[in-house]
């Protein structure tokens, strides 16, 4: 229980320290630094050595992290996972009135939520704000700690329908309450004083609403964990810890934590932008690697992409198909659709069974019923930029895209374990069809 316990304590310091996708690229960018990873810049040459460790950011919301093996790397092991969550974005001049005595902030959507469950609990501000220094812009990243908003239901009385469900209106039902009407033209001053600057210095801003709800370990043996923004940083973090405990020998790893995947990856720092490709470019130019060498390695490449799955519902099992039922607890999800929502298919649901196996890891199997439309995540989206064998896998998970999410206790320490095995691997293509999945011999 002690090892359980401790990595779901890191796991909550982890995503204590990250209410944002900012947030998140900063708390990763600072364990790689305490583990000897350089930070590399886009818009500067880079230089590489065997044997280094190498990270870049991209709008700072976004990391790709990759270790050098001694030898000559013949692929790359890439696991990606998502920075970002289901929120509430503050708008462009955010105060807003109510009658003569409230002030509220007006927000907007971002991604698809449950909204319900974001009343009723205490909220906060974070996220980046950009300051102008004479001539120069710098960002600054903020977190009002400290319990600042909370989005109120209406009362039973004063609507007797509230429990034969409801259909919420973003824009007048889930705004946050801010203060009396004394508060007025007060927020930005708080953003500044929490970011240290002067109010006339901002001159833009992302900031988002965040859950201030601790972690919690419970049930019946303390077999499950509550916390929000579980999707998708119970997977950002188990990759990471996978890549900083790994040996790598063989391949190039590669560790992505994406921005923007809850709305739909297509932005600069997404699934969907060359930043994953021009990362693996510039890798291969400084190892002397030709255009034909880099065509070459992607096709005996392999990418986990890491993002959670739905649990079967204690109360509504019937929404989960037949037959691939997901538990909490039970071991890694593979997640399957024909459409290729998620872009699994038979080659690389084998590798990383192997995988698994190798890493005396319990895997399970995802797929919608077949009357019921699904999500989609960044593996197939990422596939468009970067092709190669990638498998969708996550955590299983109650309440996704709640403010509030479970999941099992013993899952985390399973993908570190599979995430750490896959860097070690020595994963080949012999030819279109052939694979070899073997543990590293260094490993005996």
């Amino acid at each position: 229980m002690n090892n359980k316990k401790n990595t779901i304590e890191q796991l909550f310091s982890f995503i204590k320290k990250s209410p944002t996708s900012y947030h998140a690229a900063q708390t990763t960018k600072e364990m790689l630094e305490a583990n000897g990873f350089q930070m590399l810049q886009e818009n500067t040459p880079w230089t590489l050595t065997p044997g280094g460790r190498y990270f870049v950011t991209r709008n700072l919301s976004s990391v790709i992290a990759f270790c050098l093996p001694q030898n000559d790397p013949g692929n790359f092991h890439i696991t990606a996972s998502h920075s970002d969550s289901p929120s509430f974005k503050i708008k462009e001049n955010p105060e807003l009135p109510s009658g003569d005595m409230y002030v509220r902030l007006n927000v907007e959507k971002y991604g698809g939520m449950l909204m319900a469950p974001w009343m009723d609990r205490p909220l906060s501000v974070a996220g980046r704000v950009l300051i102008c220094n004479e001539n120069t812009i710098v960002t600054k990243l903020v977190n009002i700690d400290r319990d600042l908003l909370l989005i109120p239901n209406l009362a039973i009385h004063m609507n007797r329908d509230a429990n034969n469900g409801l259909r919420y209106d973003p824009q007048k039902d889930m705004l946050p309450l801010y203060g009396d009407l004394s508060d007025k033209n007060t927020f930005f001053q708080q953003i500044a004083e929490a970011t240290g600057v002067d109010p006339e210095q901002i001159i833009g801003h992302d900031l988002f609403l965040y859950s201030r709800t601790p972690g919690t370990i419970w049930g019946a043996d303390r077999q499950f964990i509550s916390c929000g923004r579980l999707d998708d940083l119970q997977c950002a973090y188990a990759s990471l810890m996978g890549l900083l405990s790994a040996d790598v020998h063989s391949g190039i790893a590669v560790h992505c934590m994406l921005d923007n995947e809850e709305v739909g990856s297509s932005t600069k720092q997404g699934a969907a932008s060359s930043f994953l490709k021009d990362t693996l470019t510039r890798i291969c130019i400084c190892l002397g690697k030709t255009q034909q060498d880099y065509y070459a390695m992607l096709a005996s490449s392999f990418m986990l992409s890491a993002d959670n799955a739905h649990a079967v519902h204690p109360n509504l099992p019937e929404k989960a198909d037949p037959t691939n039922r997901p538990a909490m607890n039970q071991g890694i999800v593979i997640k399957y659709n024909a459409n290729q929502k998620y872009t699994t298919d038979g080659v690389s649901a084998a590798v990383f069974k192997s995988i698994c196996q190798i890493a005396d890891v319990p895997y399970q199997t995802f797929l919608n019923r077949s009357d019921m439309a699904g999500g989609s995540t960044l593996g197939n989206i990422s596939n468009t930029q970067v092709a190669l064998n990638t498998v969708d896998i996550g955590l299983s998970q109650l309440s996704m895209h709640s403010p509030y999410e479970t999941a099992g206790a013993k899952d985390t320490d399973y993908l570190i374990r599979a995430v750490r095995t896959f860097y070690e691997s020595s994963i080949c293509c012999l030819e279109d069809g052939r694979y070899t999945v073997e543990a590293g011999a260094w490993k005996s």
